[in-house]
């Protein structure tokens, strides 16, 4: 199969090309700097999903076509706009070049609660994709559990950076994380299996956690000393500033990050192991796997341990 992977220089599609050459597929990447795409044996096409530059070149002769292209900075332009050009050029230049399929990786919706701005967007995205090409897929996920995940990285530092674990009323909504190589095994699954055509599927670990659970996980992992410290309010303007600031990480990133908290993002069901065949691993093994990761990736830079 000829498969094309946007957002190929970012961390899930350079983890999921190489994958998909596993697999037996054709690979092709999408890049705006193609000097960035270090995947071997996958030639990258220049070009830009916001402005649609290179978009044809690139989906010619395409089956299946990956959309991984994200953007959690606000930034001087409204980035829920951006996405959504995105997504519509996207969708209009597949369609025109005959693409079976596009496979996109979005976030929860929260079921009862107010939907943020961030998570607002991806849900936008993903029925602009099913809608303009009905054999599409569009997979949910909450927090990848992953050496190269940004979110997993950030509460990392914060355990190690903290000489406390502060609690605020939102660590408590719960979610499901998922393992960073399960999170692989479903997106490379959604470009084969029939069943999945047309569908939108949570993907998720077994465990329903609390955010606080999964820091203070994280800390045990860890192996350390950091009590928790229920705060009685959040303050998520100026607790986004500092946070940033401790783990190392963009304002920007951080206040998407903290916006799309406070209310509980579960899946809406358990079809996604059974369509797509994957077992999705515990949290413990994922953290534990995804820490090693990163002291093999980058000796030294996680302190503890």
């Amino acid at each position: 199969m000829r498969i094309l992977v946007t957002g190929i220089t970012g961390y899930v599609g350079g983890a999921l090309a190489p994958r998909l050459l596993d697999d037996g597929h054709d690979v092709r990447g999408l890049a705006r700097d193609p000097s960035r795409c270090a995947v071997p044996g996958v030639p990258c096409v220049r070009g830009d999903a916001v402005s649609g530059a290179g978009l044809d070149e690139a989906l010619e002769g395409i089956d299946v076509a990956y959309y991984l292209i994200h953007s959690m900075e606000p930034g001087n332009d409204d980035f829920a706009a951006r996405e959504e050009r995105s997504a519509e050029n996207v969708a209009e230049a597949a369609a025109g070049a005959g693409v079976e399929r596009v496979v996109y990786l979005g976030g929860p919706v929260p079921q009862d609660a107010p939907i943020s701005p961030h998570l607002a967007s991806r849900l936008k995205v993903e029925q602009t994709l099913l809608d303009a090409l009905p054999g599409s897929v569009a997979l949910r996920a909450s927090v990848v559990i992953g050496a190269r995940s940004r979110p997993f990285r950030f509460l990392v530092r914060l355990v190690e950076r903290m000489p406390f674990i502060p609690l605020p009323p939102w660590s408590q909504a719960r979610t499901q994380p998922i393992d960073g190589r399960d999170m692989l095994a479903f997106l490379a699954r959604a470009a084969v299996v029939e069943e999945a055509a047309g569908r939108s599927l949570d993907i998720a670990g077994p465990d329903v956690l609390t955010w606080g659970q999964m820091i203070e996980g994280i800390r045990d992992s860890l192996i350390l000393g950091r009590p928790g410290v229920r705060l009685p309010v959040s303050v998520t303007g100026v607790a986004s500033r500092v946070a940033a600031a401790i783990a190392g990480e963009e304002p920007e990133f951080i206040a998407t990050l903290m916006g799309s908290l406070g209310h509980d993002l579960l899946p809406r069901d358990q079809e996604a192991p059974r369509v797509l065949g994957v077992r999705p691993r515990r949290f413990d093994r994922a953290v534990e796997h995804a820490l090693g990761e990163w002291e093999e990736m980058e000796p030294g830079s996680v302190a503890a341990r």
